[in-house]
């Protein structure tokens, strides 16, 4: 039996399973089988049951990685699948027991998301969050081109506002996964000072890269270098 694990890849608010595509090319060229799960953005539980049920339909050992909200997707979703082999972070949240995504987002001063950046917009009767375009490149993409990102702005997926406040439910799965967390310094999304908190507090190998909240786009090579760090590691 093959033990070289798959990769699940899920993306964030705001984004969608593009954001990945360049270190899916990168992990391809390593060998490894990527799947990238297509976020609902609905809400941590639900979201958390969709991305564990991805998971487990590999049917083999599986390296879940998550960018942004997704970290707290991912923590929540690898308690409910037994083939979860460790956890990656991407400029991400690594949620505890009773914390929200925002709650954490502000945890330390630096955070650029808030109502002057975003737009509410109300779907049967739930609010949902989008990035204002003229702010996308401020808050999420500011080391990619205006071309990159001016299509980031108006592709990106709104996430309900329910999704980022709700609370961890249950023990985190990185209190007993091995986890690596890449820190993305130049984040105005989820400062580098609360993604450093969240890091040390898992007990996370840690990468610190120079890089915006897209790092998955703008530095898919380093993004994938620290997922293949933890498959190998873990095999």
């Amino acid at each position: 039996m093959n033990s070289t694990p798959t990769i699940v890849l899920v993306h964030g608010a705001f984004g969608d399973s593009s954001m990945w595509k360049g270190v899916v090319a990168k992990l391809r060229e390593q060998g490894y089988t990527a799947v990238a799960a297509a976020n609902p953005l609905r809400g941590l539980e639900s979201d958390a049951r969709y991305v564990a049920t991805v998971t487990q339909a590999v049917g083999g050992p599986v390296v879940l990685v998550g960018h942004s909200y997704a970290g707290a997707v991912i923590t929540r979703a690898a308690r409910e699948t037994s083939n979860v082999d460790a956890l990656v972070y991407i400029a991400a949240f690594q949620s505890d027991e009773g914390e929200s995504a925002l709650e954490n987002a502000a945890r330390f001063p630096g955070a650029k998301m808030g109502p002057d950046t975003t737009t509410v917009i109300e779907h049967d009767g739930e609010p949902e969050l989008r990035i204002r375009p003229e702010h996308f490149k401020d808050v999420i993409a500011g080391d990619l081109p205006d071309a990159t990102t001016d299509i980031l702005a108006v592709t990106q997926r709104p996430v309900r506002q329910e999704a980022l406040t709700a609370k961890l439910s249950g023990e985190p799965a990185w209190r007993s996964l091995p986890s690596w967390a890449l820190i993305a310094t130049q984040d105005n999304a989820i400062p580098a000072q609360a993604q450093e908190f969240m890091a040390e507090r898992a007990g996370s190998h840690v990468v610190r890269v120079e890089a915006s909240h897209a790092v998955s786009v703008s530095q898919p090579d380093t993004v994938a270098e620290i997922i293949i760090e933890a498959a190998r590691a873990t095999r």
